[in-house]
């Protein structure tokens, strides 16, 4: 045990380092534990194999990640046409805007290019690519990268953990060579032929996305809006094919070949044929469905299980499971990285722990109350961690769904794809009626949203759970509940008075910014997209539970194109708008020159658009906040041009003055003018914008005008999410340096502060 933990341990911490560390420094860690191993007293070996399985399994994590960034794209071929001969790998995923596949790249053709062996690619043409079919085409490509935010889904580290080392966009030119015809291409032209026979059976919708996903492991398919229900009922990982389906399938397999060999018997042994039979369905299954973590940790648990049935041993069940998180680490290391894992090997864990050293087995009933509990117990801190809360209503939700869709819906699903006849797929859709129903109607429950908590009362929280879901017999469970609760309530210091914070979202090529006083919360802007995959993330995880203000510059997709879907999430006690008609559906008012107000020591105002102002362009409606604290003030202008600015400057002149400037149109040339820069005199600029964005913000132009005046810069694109304290000096920390990764790229953050004049 102390070697297998030991080794999981030297993996998992690999993955959090700022840094790699140097091979020589990992081989004397190694010869240094090991002669420790090697010279120390029986009673303290386990502790010395310990330490040297940690530096091993260091050791290998890095090896393996010095590989993989080895492999990343070279800076001079990002966004140069690269022609080069891909096979499209797994199951294409057609967008609103485009398809998005995966390529493995079989050869470069452009003299001196080079592409990482995967890599994403989007076709905005939407044309068909056919699992396993080949092509030689052009594509100009980014390096990885991925909007980099406290809270919520992290994209760079999603693409890091999958390989994906960079992704582009499909030139017009591309041919079509033989395709593959390998055991994976197979497997993934398979699993497309039936998502396409589902479809043409159901129809495009819900129930065939969701007769997919569960057989085929599609999950393409499933609509966002329907994610967004799971996550509301805590269902998501009822969705995926789970180690739960898969361990009925080998059970029923198990069953089978049990029957069979007592009435014909062919081997030697009915119950290592029977292990091997149940076995092998339960790998063809997970292959053919993708073969997630999900289904990896339940076949390497199996396959412990038969080996120790092939060699007359018996392992704990505690010995599997770390047996099988070690197979999946050395397979992946970069799997701890996903969120899956830790989800899938904790919740086996906390139901083992749960029914810990019974002398007999409880009442079904009970049992399976006491893992529903150890379940809903366990996934606390995870989901407060990653995801921000949970649905109050998931336990219940889970206790219908789970039988619903493991004892019922799953296997009619199976046996419909795998049978010739259409006849069981409308059964099936209709199943998958009935459990969109109940999800609908579950989804209306509260949830209870949390802020990200300091790590250390994440480390006191996780002891409570594992404290609350102990065997019967261990005493304190009510000083257990007092561990978890400070990580649920907790909720960040706000500023002082006179002070605010601002934290400046890093939403791609858009803005989103929020300000906060001691007491109240101002969101300027959204940015473009989904609400729920940057802005709502970071609301609550910063403690936001309501807005005092949303303020929406002007109609613009990057923006105000998460607007509707922050209204809907989030109560605004004011919604102010440079463009309200375009709102329709929400009492937005107008910007108005003049519109002031005071919170907790801090003074708003709105200076523009003014009420004879004739705006020619949507940018010309953009409202401009100014905010100012009792030492320091912040400008923003939303999208507002050259024009706009000059007639600012003729009407306010030195009142414009201001520590920090947001930049004008993400640092277009078409804002951030040299009379603009003059006036207001800020310190420090900050441009919002996305990575390597096809605008090319922020223009060189605007920079060689900032760096003229002296004035620091941050960028989101570079940066990340930005955090800004104006109190008596002005401080900030960017999000890339804080959270720091090997595998993050990083950016320099300007590192300083501004004292006051």
């Amino acid at each position: 045990m102390p070697l297998l933990m030991g080794w999981a341990a030297g993996i998992v911490a690999c993955a959090f380092l700022s840094e790699l560390p140097a091979t020589s420094v990992l081989a004397g860690g190694i010869v240094g534990a090991a002669g420790l191993m090697w010279r120390t007293i029986p009673r303290w070996r386990p502790y010395t194999v310990f330490l040297f399985a940690l530096t091993l399994g260091l050791a290998y994590a890095d090896w393996r990640a010095q590989a993989r960034m080895s492999q990343e794209l070279a800076a001079e071929w990002a966004k140069k046409p690269v022609e080069f001969i891909g096979t499209v790998r797994g199951l294409p995923d057609p967008g609103e805007f485009g398809v998005r596949l995966t390529l493995e790249v079989e050869r470069v053709l452009t003299p001196g290019a080079s592409l990482p062996p995967r890599v994403q690619l989007f076709d905005y043409r939407s044309q068909a690519w056919p699992p396993g079919s080949r092509w030689m085409l052009s594509a100009r490509f980014k390096p990885r990268r991925g909007s980099a935010n406290a809270f919520g889904f992290d994209a760079e580290q999603w693409l890091w953990s999958e390989g994906l080392l960079a992704s582009g966009s499909a030139g017009k030119e591309r041919f079509r060579l033989a395709d593959r015809a390998d055991a994976m291409a197979w497997v993934d032209g398979w699993r497309a032929a039936q998502v396409g026979r589902i479809e043409s059976v159901l129809g495009v919708g819900r129930e065939s996305a969701l007769v997919a996903a569960l057989t085929v492991g599609a999950q393409q398919r499933v609509a966002r809006e329907d994610w967004r229900l799971f996550s509301a009922t805590g269902l998501t990982h009822i969705v995926s094919i789970s180690g739960l389906h898969i361990t009925m399938l080998a059970g029923l397999a198990a069953w089978a070949a049990s029957w069979l060999l007592r009435r014909w018997p062919m081997f030697g042994s009915p119950r290592v044929a029977t292990a091997a039979v149940a076995w092998l369905v339960a790998a063809g299954y997970a292959l053919l469905a993708g073969f997630s973590v999900p289904t990896q940790r339940t076949l390497f648990m199996l396959l412990v299980g038969g080996g120790c049935l092939l060699l007359r041993r018996q392992l704990s069940p505690f010995q599997s499971w770390w047996l099988a998180l070690a197979l999946v680490l050395l397979l992946d290391p970069f799997a701890v990285l996903a969120p899956g894992l830790w989800l899938s090997f904790g919740l086996v864990a906390a139901l083992m722990f749960g029914s810990w050293a019974r002398r007999r087995p409880a009442a079904a009933w009970r049992a399976a109350l006491g893992g529903q509990w150890s379940a809903a117990v366990a996934s606390l801190v995870p989901l407060a961690a990653w995801f921000g809360g949970f649905p109050l209503v998931s336990p219940l939700a889970n206790a219908l769904a789970i039988p619903y869709v493991s004892l019922l819906l799953t296997p009619v699903a199976l046996l419909a794809v795998l049978s010739p006849w259409d006849g069981l797929l409308p059964l099936a859709g209709l199943l998958v009626h009935g459990f969109y129903w109940g999800v609908d109607w579950l989804a209306r429950g509260p949830a209870w949203h949390v802020a990200g908590p300091p790590w250390p009362l994440l480390v006191l929280a996780a002891i409570g759970s594992v404290w609350l879901i102990a065997p019967r017999g261990v005493s304190g469970k009510g000083l257990a509940c007092l561990l978890l609760l400070p990580a649920l309530v907790y909720r960040p210091a706000g500023p002082k008075e006179g002070a605010f914070r601002v934290t400046v979202l890093d939403v791609g090529q858009g803005l989103s910014m929020l300000v906060q006083t001691a007491r109240h919360a101002l969101l300027f802007d959204t940015g473009a997209g989904d609400a729920g995959r940057v802005v709502l993330p970071q609301l609550r995880g910063l403690g936001v539970a309501s807005l005092d203000a949303l303020l929406l510059s002007h109609h613009d997709a990057d923006h105000d194109g998460a607007a509707e879907g922050v209204l809907r999430e989030m109560p605004a006690r004011r919604l102010l708008a440079g463009q309200p008609q375009t709102l329709p559906a929400w009492p937005a008012r107008p910007c108005r020159q003049g519109d002031a107000w005071t919170w907790d020591g801090v003074r708003f105002e709105v200076l523009a658009p003014w009420p004879d102002m004739q705006p020619t362009e949507d940018n010309a409606h953009s409202c401009v906040l100014r905010v100012a604290g009792a030492k320091h003030a912040l400008l923003v202008s939303g999208d507002a041009p050259v024009q706009v600015e000059e007639a600012l400057v003729a009407h306010y002149g030195e009142r414009l003055r201001s520590t920090v400037l947001i930049a004008g149109h993400h640092g277009s040339r078409t804002s951030s003018s040299e009379v603009w820069l003059k006036a207001v005199r800020p310190r420090l600029a900050v441009v919002s914008a996305g990575y390597m964005n096809r605008y090319r913000h922020p223009h060189p132009a605007v920079l060689h005008r900032l760096r003229q005046q002296g004035i620091a810069l941050l960028r989101t694109d570079l940066d990340g999410a930005l955090t800004l304290e104006l109190a008596d000096a002005v401080d900030w920390q960017c999000l890339r340096l804080r959270q720091a990764r090997y595998w993050r790229a990083r950016g320099d953050c300007a590192a300083q502060s501004l004292t006051s004049d």
